[in-house]
């Protein structure tokens, strides 16, 4: 006679333990969690909490003639971005390329990137990061804004840094 328990070497439930159900986000308009940094306006929609942080996803509106970060690199996640509206400016290297919306830039790990936007109208993206490792950086950069602090140079690298992102060395 087999006994029906979990077999806890391989995480397989009993024949007879209820299923888990996954539990469906949704995000409405207007909802989800917002982070502003400086003229960047992000809506978290996903943080990972949902998807076992397999997955961080973000809504950013960038004012006209925001800058861009410094160009980086992450060593621990990819980040995708597709363009809603408006025109951004993807620089990978020493190579520009004005993305318009309905396009996708996928920055794999270890791949110098940055964005802005350069023109005179707002522009939306969403963004992806795999794993959502990003998402805790931009609530981080918050939080010191909102302690009072500059965002300095060395406070952003610094930053980077916890979440495994150094800024290009060919840049």
């Amino acid at each position: 006679m087999t006994e029906n328990t979990a077999d806890s070497t391989s995480g397989i439930a009993p024949d007879d333990a209820p299923l888990a159900r996954p539990t469906v986000s949704v995000v409405g308009p207007g909802q989800g969690e917002t982070i502003v940094l400086g003229t960047t306006r992000m809506r978290v929609l996903e943080d990972g909490s949902n998807t076992g942080h397999r997955l961080g996803v973000t809504e950013s509106v960038l004012a006209p003639h925001t800058p861009g970060p410094p160009q980086h690199r992450h060593a621990q996640h990819d980040e995708g971005f597709y363009v809603l509206s408006g025109t951004v400016r993807f620089t990978v290297g020493d190579t520009d390329h004005d993305v318009s919306a309905g396009t996708f830039v996928l920055v794999p790990t270890g791949a110098p990137h940055t964005f802005a936007n350069t023109t005179d109208e707002p522009a939306v993206m969403l963004s992806t990061f795999t794993p959502d490792l990003y998402v805790q950086y931009f609530r981080d950069l918050r939080d010191t804004i909102a302690d009072g602090r500059a965002m300095t140079p060395r406070g952003t690298l610094d930053t980077m840094r916890r979440y495994a992102t150094e800024p290009a060395a060919d840049r």
